[in-house]
């Protein structure tokens, strides 16, 4: 079989024909690409501005400087496709890319949807950078709250990622919301003892603790008369209401009550168990010789 190389060679000068032919479109569309790169980054800018004079904080007003950009530079490359290929129409593309962006929705349903529940997490703000939070098993303070996911710092200094669409879906507490915190520790007094003078022994001692709010006050509850003791609640406030200072300060009131209750006489009991055997009594001891269980047998 003999080879025809002036049939390959006037195909080789076709393709380079096509290529000098096309040297223009592609420049063209080089240019308009970066035009929409400039004005994506102008938008961008013009975005941040005006969501910082809104008063949004800096984590919206990136977000929304980013969606914008991307927004534009797609477009961008939409059009500049359109100009180095005169022969797909918009249309075509749109169409294309309408079947293709079901495939990739299905594929990338969790991204899209931690996305979106990214931008609702910024916008609404139920929780901002720097509030301590509790989602589940994990509490920390939130250190960055990113387009994808929200960066938790734990309090034993461990970074937790979670899904935005986790945070927006489920319950979460967010325990430096405003600017006071009511926390309480629970407290045992003897049935021999004064509830009325307890009380005001824990009041006392209490407004001499610095870290405490005066307003509210704090309060002495009765919760139960339990097994052992009669279980008192003492409720007090602090600010500010991190964790921090939350266990700081339920460690001063526990040990500024006992030490006030002690001295001033209360009983502060612990649980006790009494086991009697058979006819086993306080005075007595009762028949041995009929009481088999704990006790050796009779010779």
């Amino acid at each position: 079989m003999t080879t025809d190389f002036g049939d390959i060679l006037g195909r080789i000068q076709k393709i380079f024909g096509s290529l000098l032919l096309g040297l223009p479109n592609l420049a063209f569309g080089i240019l308009t690409f970066l035009v929409f790169w400039g004005l994506s980054w102008v938008l961008g800018r013009i975005v941040r501005a005006i969501t910082a004079r809104a008063g949004q904080p800096k984590g919206v007003q990136v977000v929304l400087a980013r969606l914008m950009t991307w927004v534009v530079l797609a477009l961008g490359i939409l059009v500049a496709f359109t100009v180095v290929f005169p022969t797909i129409t918009p249309a075509s593309l749109f169409s294309a890319l309408g079947v293709g962006g079901v495939a990739i929705g299905f594929a990338f349903k969790d991204i899209f949807q931690n996305l979106l529940a990214g931008v609702l997490i910024l916008l609404t703000r139920p929780f901002r950078i720097g509030d301590q939070i509790v989602s589940e098993a994990h509490e920390g303070e939130v250190e960055d709250i990113q387009v994808r996911a929200t960066l938790l710092r734990t309090y034993d200094n461990r970074r937790v990622v979670i899904p935005n669409s986790e945070l927006y879906t489920n319950r979460v507490t967010v325990n430096t919301a405003y600017t006071k915190r009511r926390l309480s520790v629970e407290v045992g007094i003897g049935y021999g003892d004064d509830i009325a003078a307890a009380r005001d022994t824990i009041r006392t001692t209490l407004q001499h603790l610095p870290d405490l709010v005066r307003e509210p006050e704090p309060a002495v509850l009765v919760t139960s008369l339990g097994d052992f003791a009669v279980l008192l609640e003492v409720r007090f406030w602090i600010d500010p209401p991190a964790r921090r200072e939350a266990v700081e300060t339920q460690d001063q009131v526990l040990e500024a009550i006992k030490i006030a209750l002690t001295d001033g006489g209360f009983d502060l009991p612990f649980p006790t168990q009494q086991v009697l055997l058979h006819d086993q009594t306080e005075d007595t001891d009762g028949n041995r010789l009929q009481q088999r269980e704990g006790w050796p047998p009779v010779a």
